[in-house]
């Protein structure tokens, strides 16, 4: 009697354990097919890979905020102040004619920031016309008493160099370069000095018109794979090339047949879109400064991708952008030079444009 007792006790614990066991799988392969159903859910759904902002000069899309003031800086291309720093982080650069046959470039900074930029130089009033229009603090070293004043009366936001000369702080005399050619502003304290000054440094900006990727790989116009700019022939020499690399599909930049690279890493400066403006130019003093005129328009040239395209320029709200029947023409989004050239002796006889 008590042997067939164990025997009914064992079969029952037996029955349990065998129910717990297949409990236990039933809800270990529920818990995988789930797992499996979740992970094939998740490869199905659509990944939001788009970024919510915009560099405004620039056109690249960034998960950043897009919100720093723009920096603009006068930069010296005389041949003793090349090659330059912090050249190749400036998201648009504009070179005009700035004494003489030497041309000096107006860099534009928001969407890099590099550490130093420079060798600084002086303003002129087009130059300041220009920042001014892009709401752009506008940062020089030294300039005619009478340039002084227009920054001054019309109410520039600018930090001026010859104030913080080799301060140490917002500016530096470097030893290796002769003045003034050796006065380079240190970028990382140019807020909080305008902050000091009462300048916003926070700005929301409306970007520039720029093509879509797909518009970008269907650009119109004649093949531009050389592209020559005549500023003087003559001693001083002042000839701009831009040479296209169809594997980055960008433009490497050249002054005199030197290519224009940054000074320390001797990295060279590549751009996605070459604007080229024509305008009235007045020569105002036996200096050789000038007054440009930047306001009324004219003839241009657009090239990019290795293609050129003949447009129209206009300032609208302060930027200068490229027009073709009275609409804009977008750029292909990244780095921007704009040359600006006299129309005299004119644009088809300073700028030659090849295959």
């Amino acid at each position: 009697m008590r042997k067939l007792l164990f025997y009914i006790v064992l079969l029952i614990m037996f029955v349990l354990l065998a129910a717990c066991s297949d409990d236990k799988q039933e809800a270990e392969d529920n818990g995988t097919k789930e797992n499996a159903v979740e992970e094939k859910d998740q490869a199905q759904a659509p990944k939001d890979t788009k970024k919510p902002n915009t560099f405004p000069l620039t056109g690249i899309k960034t998960d950043q905020k897009v919100n720093d003031r723009i920096v603009s800086v006068m930069v010296n291309n005389h041949t003793k102040a090349r090659p330059q720093t912090g050249l190749s982080k400036a998201d648009i650069v504009f070179e005009f004619l700035a004494e003489g046959q030497i041309t000096r470039f107006l860099a534009m900074f928001q969407s890099e920031k590099p550490d130093v930029v420079g060798p600084v130089r002086s303003a002129r009033e087009y130059y300041f016309e220009i920042a001014d229009g892009y709401d752009a603090l506008y940062i020089y070293h030294g300039a005619a008493n009478f340039i002084n004043d227009m920054v001054k009366n019309r109410g520039i936001e600018h930090l001026n160099g010859s104030i913080y000369d080799n301060d140490g702080h917002l500016f530096k005399r470097e030893s290796f370069r002769n003045a003034p050619h050796n006065s380079y502003l240190q970028f990382g304290a140019v807020y909080d000095v305008a902050s000091q000054k009462g300048y916003e440094v926070k700005h929301s900006y409306e970007p520039l018109p720029f093509l879509s990727e797909d518009e970008a790989k269907n650009i119109s116009g004649d093949a531009a794979k050389h592209v020559e700019i005549v500023y003087s022939d003559n001693s001083p020499m002042e000839i701009v090339e831009y040479e296209y690399d169809e594997t980055s599909e960008k433009y490497t930049r050249y002054s005199d047949q030197e290519k224009t690279v940054e000074l320390n890493s001797e990295e060279p400066i590549q751009v996605d879109n070459i604007f080229i403006v024509e305008t009235h130019h007045e020569v105002i003093d036996s200096a050789g400064r000038r007054e440009i005129d930047i306001t009324s328009g004219g003839n241009g040239y657009l090239i990019q991708k290795g293609k050129v395209q003949q447009v129209k320029w206009e300032n609208r709200d302060g930027r200068i952008i490229p027009v073709k029947d009275g609409k804009p023409v977008k750029f292909v989004p990244g780095k921007t030079w704009i040359n600006v050239v006299p129309s005299s002796p004119g644009i088809g006889q300073s700028v030659t444009i090849s295959n």
